[in-house]
């Protein structure tokens, strides 16, 4: 059903008054509220039009789509049902308004950033008019106005170009066969596309429109798309999604005519899960759009709902016998059922993402499509099913299932592993994704990163901030590289400051001394109980101990002297 402007606006109200930043109506019985903002808008259409000499159609356009900066100056006025109109007009007329900024958010622009493109002491559209008129002239070319601001977030110079050189622009892709609402599509997906090049039209732009040609002409989209600018520039975003994934431009051109269905019979939303499930795989993201350009029909397999199992997908891909159970002696945290939504990660945490990635651009992402998704259950493991059954029980079982979900989400499979390591990792799921991703990104690889929870488990209960200062300490005075963490994973869960660091250091002083003659390892001087520390550098030489504990005293004093200050 069709809901009227004024039901639109109510909904609208509804909506937006669940947001902390929109102006607040509390002054105003919600019932009136839709009404109030309606009045406003034929308040602001009058100023506008009558008061400032604005077209007509302008004014509307500004008016209609500018409801955070209306309620603001809603709320700034005395409300009352009778009068309300009369009130507002007489406001306007003593208290001018800001034109630019209801400009600005009717073009699309977020009403919480608007600030940034406000000039200092520039309140009136005549006081910057190039932005209005240039505003005028795409509208009349036929773009929607409230997508304009998309063209001066992306390319501000934009809005600062003469109405002459956009006509010329738009004829420009109007002369190489594109429709009308084609053109405006292209612009809004590619604003760079409106700039002025002083060097004449670019590489870039020659490749791009090229692609864009073969989509919209060769592959006749007129005949299957109903041809309005949503359409059109829905197709320009999926084209987008391949040159953002590093896909070089020019070579949509130069495949066949099969990628068409991509442009037809798939949305957005659906391209750009599948674009996400696969680089998830951790491989170069060219490669990703590459595979999807050649292999479309992969785009309707579902790979988010189901439920496999790992040891029964993996030979269905062609694994053998022998190689299931090496895989499953040197990862048997990961075998198990898990969703499907999670294989990529299930790879990279068996290394097995390349080989992976490689039979499918071999052609065997068929298989992905004809897996029997009914044997998953072979995969079932008695005792986490009755794990599961007691956290339902358990008040906090919205939480334990978030932590066994991020679990389940870097590659751990339903198993008697996940469940212990879930009853030792602490921290929300959010936090123990941002510590697991930290890390990631600092460079340790995935499978041995997965590897490292399964043998210290309670490093990845350390925040951020202590991580960051621990591996800080492992690359600058220690000198190490990761590989001593994937073989050591307990350093990250000692302290830092009363353990790592005075322990280190006081083998540091001692080999100046010249009284180290052995070498002892980090992990050694860490990991050791302060009984065997102290035993340790007895060995070193008898005076060690001694020095150690007199240090230890100092500081105690020290720290005690500090919070007795404070």
């Amino acid at each position: 059903m069709r809901l009227s402007s004024f039901h639109l606006l109510q909904f609208l109200l509804v909506r937006f008054n669940s947001t902390t930043n929109f102006p607040s109506l509390s002054k105003i019985p919600t019932k009136h509220r839709a009404q109030a903002v309606q009045q406003a808008q034929e308040v602001i259409i009058d100023y506008l039009h009558s008061t400032r000499a604005l077209p007509f159609t302008y004014a509307e356009f500004i008016s209609k789509n500018s409801i955070y900066n209306l309620s603001e100056l809603i709320s700034k006025v005395h409300y009352s049902s009778t009068d309300f109109r009369k009130t507002l007009l007489k406001f306007v007329r003593y208290n001018p308004i800001n034109e630019l900024g209801f400009f600005y958010e009717s073009i699309g622009i977020d009403y919480a950033n608007i600030n940034g493109f406000l000039k200092p002491n520039v309140h009136f559209l005549s006081e910057d008019s190039t932005v209005l008129d240039v505003a005028c002239t795409l509208a009349e070319l036929g773009f929607p106005w409230n997508r304009l601001g998309k063209l001066y977030v992306e390319e501000a110079s934009i809005l600062e170009q003469n109405s002459e050189f956009l006509g010329k622009k738009f004829d420009g892709l109007l002369n190489m066969g594109f429709g009308k609402e084609q053109a405006i599509g292209i612009f809004l997906a590619f604003p760079f596309l409106l700039k002025r090049e002083e060097a004449g039209p670019s590489v870039r732009s020659d490749k791009l429109l090229n692609d864009i040609k073969r989509v919209f002409i060769d592959f006749d989209l007129k005949n299957y798309l109903v041809g309005n600018v949503d359409v059109w520039y829905e197709v320009c975003r999926k084209i987008k999604v391949f040159y953002d994934l590093g896909v070089e431009k020019g070579m949509v051109a130069e495949l066949d005519g099969k990628i068409k269905s991509i442009f037809i019979d798939y949305n957005e939303r659906v391209l750009a899960e599948k674009v996400e499930f696969f680089c998830k795989l951790g491989v170069q993201r060219a490669d990703v759009g590459l595979l999807l350009l050649e292999n479309s029909e992969i785009l309707s397999i579902e790979l988010a709902n189901q439920v496999i199992s790992v040891s029964g997908l993996l030979e269905h891909f062609g694994l053998h016998k022998e190689e299931l159970r090496t895989l499953l002696q040197k990862f048997p945290y990961i075998f198990g059922r898990n969703k499907m939504s999670n294989l990529p990660h299930i790879l990279r945490a068996m290394d097995l993402q390349e080989w992976f990635f490689g039979r499918l651009k071999l052609g065997d992402h068929k298989l992905l499509a004809t897996y029997d998704f009914s044997s998953s259950n072979e995969g079932e493991d008695t005792k986490y099913v009755q794990n599961m059954e007691k956290i339902i029980r358990k008040r906090t079982c919205c939480y334990s299932l978030s932590k066994l979900e991020f679990l389940h989400g870097i590659g751990f499979g339903e198993n008697d592993f996940a469940m212990k390591l879930l009853f030792n990792v602490h921290g929300s799921s959010c936090e123990l994704q941002e510590r697991f991703d930290f890390l990631l990104n600092e460079g340790i690889v995935f499978s041995k990163l997965c590897k490292m929870i399964v043998q210290a488990p309670k490093f990845l209960n350390q925040d951020l901030d202590n991580l960051k200062r621990k591996l800080d300490f492992l690359r600058h005075e220690l000198g190490l590289s990761f590989d001593f963490v994937e073989t050591f994973p307990t350093y990250f869960v000692y302290n830092l400051e009363k353990r790592i660091k005075p322990r280190y250091r006081f083998h540091v002083w001692l080999t100046k001394q010249g009284w180290v003659t052995k070498k002892y390892s980090i992990s050694g001087i860490i990991a050791i109980s302060h009984k065997g520390f102290l035993t340790q550098l007895s060995k070193i030489h008898p005076r060690a101990p001694r020095l150690w504990l007199e240090q230890c005293r100092q500081k105690e004093k020290y720290s005690e002297s500090n919070e007795n200050a404070s």
